[in-house]
């Protein structure tokens, strides 16, 4: 495992200012698989995030832990409101 240069409080803020946006999500699911979509950035908590996606495909909220963002298994990019 690759040591983070980030503290987990670093990455919180970074999210933080991220909620209410339109953000892209790329998930690496492992040996080359990744799955990614748009959505918002709809909650942040003490121990995860969540993100509603836009396309219909996908049911409901999922949520992810910063934990999973610092390791790079869950990137977040966003998106301009335009």
């Amino acid at each position: 495992m690759i040591k983070s240069t980030v503290t987990l409080n670093q990455v919180k803020e970074s999210v933080k200012k991220m909620q209410q946006k339109p953000v892209e999500v790329t998930i690496n699911l492992g040996r080359n698989k990744f799955v990614n979509y748009c959505g918002t950035l709809t909650g942040v908590y003490p121990a995860l995030f969540t993100v509603s996606p836009n396309d219909k495909s996908f049911k409901g909220k999922t949520s992810y832990s910063y934990s999973e963002y610092m390791c790079g298994r869950v990137k977040l990019k966003q998106l301009s409101d335009a």
